[in-house]
């Protein structure tokens, strides 16, 4: 039993570690919160519950539908604008609204 017992506890704690800092966790989260603050006020919130939004390293990654190539163009514009924005990667992808 305690021949399985620590190649499981190795496993995992290097499972849990990070290659980001305490203060770059706290970064993401703030530079997360504020791409989802902007978004709404200027996509529209209609539009943002379609947007999922990720951040790591201060690059953020933008993910989900919208209905227009503007849509998708202003999301990415407005992502960037964001203090501690390193880079944005748009994978949204844009659908036909239904009819």
């Amino acid at each position: 039993m305690k021949f399985i017992l620590i190649p499981l506890l190795a496993m995992m704690m290097f499972a849990c570690r990070t290659n980001e800092s305490p203060e770059g966790q706290a970064n993401d989260l703030q530079i997360t919160a504020q791409v989802k603050s902007k978004l709404a006020s200027d996509v529209g919130l209609s539009t943002v519950t379609n947007i999922s939004v990720n951040s790591t390293n201060g690059v953020v990654t933008l993910a989900g539908q919208v209905n227009s190539t503007e849509a998708k163009a202003h999301a990415e514009t407005v992502a960037a604008t964001v203090p501690k924005v390193v880079r944005v990667i748009n994978n949204i992808q844009v659908t036909a609204s239904p009819s």
